[in-house]
């Protein structure tokens, strides 16, 4: 997961959608546009559906943030998936699309709580992720000496066991063309894959 407390992005946007009260600054702009541009519905979807594949993102409902932090439903979806655009906040993409139970798992993050257990949820960014930390998952800057880590475009397994985590690799500095656990050992602990 690459999308931390604090910023305006796409994490606000989950925890509205779900109902985890948090305040949420104004999105400074999507899809790397000019920051006085707002962007029109058909660039929020088209930039939302590059995180899923087209299967998924076809019939997902696309949801956006307005100004003053509230949720907008931009397109109604008929699969179960939400996928939200780039805010443009995060140093790289965090366009993403989340089942229902990754999105109850993303507000248990967004509010400090412990997601639900055993309740596997699956989270697609396949437009890529930002620089985060393997370690802290409330990580906003690498701490001096610390490992910071960038991702490219990947999928996410959420919420699952922790028996399963243990079968793949779970370093501060993990070699992220291959499969590994973010944050491993917290409530948060992921399945990071790469797609590409």
């Amino acid at each position: 997961m690459q999308i931390r407390p604090g910023r305006a992005s796409v994490a606000a946007v989950l925890a509205s959608l779900v109902g985890c009260a948090l305040a949420a600054d104004p999105p400074m702009g999507a899809m790397a546009m000019d920051a006085k541009a707002k962007p029109t519905d058909a660039q929020l979807i088209a930039s939302a559906m590059k995180a899923g594949p087209a299967s998924v993102s076809a019939k997902a409902t696309i949801v956006a943030m307005n100004a003053d932090g509230s949720l907008r439903t931009v397109r109604q979806g008929s699969n179960g998936y939400t996928c939200m655009p780039d805010s443009g906040m995060a140093p790289g993409p965090d366009a993403m699309c989340l089942d229902g139970p990754a999105m109850k798992w993303f507000a248990a993050y967004m509010a400090h709580k412990a997601p639900e257990p055993n309740a596997v949820g699956f989270i697609y960014m396949l437009a890529g992720g930002t620089d985060s930390s393997n370690v802290d998952p409330y990580a906003e800057k690498p701490a001096p000496g610390t490992d910071w880590i960038r991702t490219g475009p990947h999928v996410m397994i959420v919420g699952a066991d922790p028996a399963f985590y243990k079968a793949y690799p779970s370093p501060a500095n993990p070699d992220t063309s291959l499969p590994y656990v973010m944050w491993p050992g917290t409530p948060y602990q992921h399945l990071m894959a790469p797609s590409r």
